[in-house]
């Protein structure tokens, strides 16, 4: 019997088996036999070929892959090859650059150079206009607060104001003392920096006596719009003729003057301006001051001036 034709040790088992299922008695030396055989069997048996042959013959009856049972392909097992450090060269200078002009040689130069200027020009004028308007700020907060202190000490004393107001021929307001007074400020928004842009000063004087004006023809109505200019109290009393035409008037005026002083912040031109009201004399007043001229010094006078003391408020705020 050929290898080809030995039974597989599967066939022998499956026939003792079945031997023993129809009762068939064997002896001692065919047991020995059976189990020698099958040692062997299971010593000689190849399960990788085993394997490859079963493969085979799956390929072959189902049609798939190669048809020629003998053909036995081997595993390909991937080897990684080691890695080898990769040579980078060095990139070679480019042999064409763009020439770069020459400082001044060109057209674009001289206008960059100009561009610099006055970019530094603006920058300087920007921080100089910023400490300009950074000083305004300072002083007239330093001018509120200090208002606002005198205020309230004049308020509860209530002194005399040694001031006479001239308002036409020999009429004057005089003997007037003080009543009250108020200080305010206000300030820029916020997304324009919050500086303080005006302090508000006011105060309002008062006497005993009432002046007695009698006025004629044309001068009436010049009269009364010069009292409604300095804000002065009157009633008063025409008289007309025939033809109802006003011959003359008679202006009752009470010695009571309000005045005021607003302290305003010019940016544009760095300068603190100050609009006067009946604070000297009857009308408005205008002049400016630098703010670095605001000190402790100026502000006293300025308080002298209110109360028609002694001063050299102006002789300050020229300097």
């Amino acid at each position: 019997m050929s290898n080809s034709e030995k039974p597989g040790p599967l066939s022998v088992i499956l026939e003792a088996i079945r031997a023993k299922r129809e009762r068939k008695t064997g002896t001692g030396k065919d047991i020995a036999e059976l189990e020698a055989s099958l040692i062997a069997d299971i010593e000689t048996f190849d399960l990788d070929a085993a394997e490859r042959r079963a493969r085979r013959e799956y390929l072959a009856n189902s049609g798939a892959g190669m048809t020629d049972p003998t053909l036995v392909f081997p595993e390909i097992v991937p080897v990684r090859p080691a890695a080898k450090p990769v040579d980078v060269k060095p990139a070679e200078p480019s042999e064409k650059k763009v020439a770069e002009p020459e400082l001044g040689s060109s057209f674009l130069d001289q206008l960059r150079q100009r561009a610099e200027l006055r970019q530094r020009e603006i920058h300087s004028a920007l921080a100089e206009r910023t400490s300009v308007n950074e000083a305004i700020d300072q002083a007239l907060k330093h001018l509120f607060f200090y208002l606002h202190e005198l205020v309230q000490q004049l308020n509860i004393i209530k002194p005399d104001v040694p001031r006479d107001y001239p308002l036409i021929e020999q009429f004057e307001l005089n003997q007037l003392s003080w009543q009250e007074g108020f200080a305010d400020y206000r300030t820029q928004s916020q997304s324009a920096g919050a500086l303080v842009e005006l302090v508000t000063f006011s105060y309002h004087l008062s006497g005993s006596t009432t002046l007695h004006v009698e006025r004629d023809g044309p001068s009436v109505d010049r009269f009364r719009a010069m009292l409604f200019d300095f804000g002065l109290p009157f009633t008063y009393k025409e008289f007309k003729n025939e033809r109802s035409y006003v011959e003359r008037a008679e202006f009752e005026i009470r010695s009571e003057v309000s005045v005021s002083a607003r302290w305003r912040a010019d940016f544009s031109k760095g300068v603190i301006s100050i609009e006067t009201r009946n604070l000297e004399r009857l009308g408005s007043a205008l002049y400016n001051i630098r703010p670095q001229l605001v000190d402790q010094a100026l502000l006293d006078d300025f308080g002298r001036l209110v109360l028609g003391q002694p001063n050299r408020f102006r002789e300050l705020a020229k300097r």
